[in-house]
């Protein structure tokens, strides 16, 4: 017999009743709000390394800055090497647009950039049940 740690029988249970709840008869849960943006820059492919490495020093003073004013949660480098991601906080994706025109890349159209906005897990309002009127 296998046994499964409680969380994850728990877990299991909330998507099993996800996937069993009549649609109709409940109630649409609010909209979530969105927390925070997922934004990818894309070096453009006919742009030359000399031409980034130029602006480099000021992007990288203005990509810390902003991360110093908390408008930077995480930051990472894309395993292909053509740019950056970033978890920006901004609560829409207009907000983290108007963030990222900042930026000195992006000011001399060496970058593209895609944006995602985040919600929380709105599911797990499941475990908490109901909430109050």
């Amino acid at each position: 017999m296998i046994r499964m740690p409680r969380r994850l029988v728990a877990l299991l249970a909330v998507v099993a009743t996800l996937s069993l709840a009549p649609p109709a008869a409940a109630q649409p849960p609010p909209p979530a709000p969105t927390t925070g943006v997922l934004t990818t820059l894309t070096v453009k492919s006919d742009v030359a390394r000399d031409q980034i490495m130029k602006v480099m020093p000021d992007e990288v003073r203005e990509t810390v800055r902003m991360y110093l004013d908390g408008k930077i949660q995480q930051w990472f480098a894309r395993a292909d090497g053509r740019g950056v991601v970033f978890i920006l906080n901004a609560a829409s994706v207009a907000d983290a647009k108007a963030l990222t025109d900042t930026l000195p890349l992006s000011k001399a159209g060496f970058v593209t950039f895609d944006y995602l906005p985040l919600t929380p897990l709105t599911p797990l309002r499941m475990l908490i049940g109901p909430a109050a009127k």
